[in-house]
């Protein structure tokens, strides 16, 4: 029964970046209780987002497919490097792992320059207001 369920998951991994504990925590438990992957790895700021990527890479290059995360929930608006810089940080990293991450937009900006900006991000792939719902899972 094990495998079969491994097996329905979307994802292997998804990552959420936000300086914002409840809203990881929130989030988290939505993640969990749609069931679309097996790792959620948890950052609380984009620097160490970015360093846990990095450090992936010189570590594991053999198995990258089992510790680099498909899906990264990016908040916008965190203090010492926003989701903008981590986009430009995340740029410099290789090719593999650019292909393999997924950026998803996970903020509470309502600001339309944030999202045209996010828009023309070749990374990020959707734009999504919190909180994160179980529609929003689901469309994904």
């Amino acid at each position: 029964m094990k495998s079969k369920e491994l097996t329905d998951k979307k994802y292997h991994a998804v990552m959420l970046v936000d300086d914002n504990e409840i809203d990881n925590l929130i989030n988290q438990k939505m993640i969990e209780a749609a069931g679309i992957c097996e790792h959620i790895f948890v950052h609380s700021g984009a620097r160490s987002a970015i360093e846990f990527l990095k450090n992936i890479e010189k570590l594991a290059k053999a198995s990258l497919d089992l510790y680099l995360p498909d899906v990264i929930f990016l908040d916008i608006d965190m203090p010492l490097m926003d989701g903008f810089q981590f986009l430009e940080e995340f740029d410099k990293l290789s090719e593999l792992i650019k292909a393999h991450c997924k950026v998803v937009m996970l903020t509470s900006s309502l600001n339309p320059m944030d999202l045209q900006k996010a828009k023309k991000n070749k990374f990020v792939v959707k734009y999504i207001n919190k909180p994160l719902t179980q529609d929003n899972l689901k469309k994904m």
